[in-house]
């Protein structure tokens, strides 16, 4: 699939979820959370020790994200990632945008076995986005 394709499809879903968001906006893990908002689409944080991240309730887990979360941006050690991938595959996950850094070869061939549409080639979603610091 050309990246463009695999873009278009992580895109499709209703709403976003980000692995790893963090209440700093330092990390990079604000950031992704902030540029979906910065264009307008609808996003829920994951993070196990939040309640909220840039006054969105956050979910502690995968699991816990709602039925229209399709695509999930992850930023997350290589480690952390295969769990999260396992965890994807179990909701149902579509397509998982790993973020530069977080990828690791397994967790992107855990990806392609189970169908998942996998951007994981050092494209970084504040650049595609277009991501703005306020």
């Amino acid at each position: 699939m050309v990246i463009k394709e695999q873009f278009d499809k992580f895109f499709e879903s209703d709403a976003f979820g980000v692995v790893g968001a963090s209440a700093n906006r330092e990390k990079f893990g604000n950031k992704v959370l902030r540029v979906y908002l910065q264009h307008g689409k609808k996003v829920i944080p994951v993070n196990p020790r939040e309640s909220e991240i840039e006054g969105i309730s956050c979910v502690a887990d995968i699991q816990y994200l709602p039925p229209g979360v399709k695509s999930i941006s992850v930023i997350t050690p290589p480690q952390v990632t295969e769990q999260v991938v396992d965890k994807a595959i179990a909701k149902g996950i579509a397509s998982i945008w790993m973020q530069p850094g977080a990828e690791s070869p397994a967790a992107v061939e855990k990806c392609r076995k189970n169908n998942i549409n996998v951007i994981a080639d050092g494209s970084c979603i504040l650049v595609v986005f277009g991501f703005k610091d306020q």
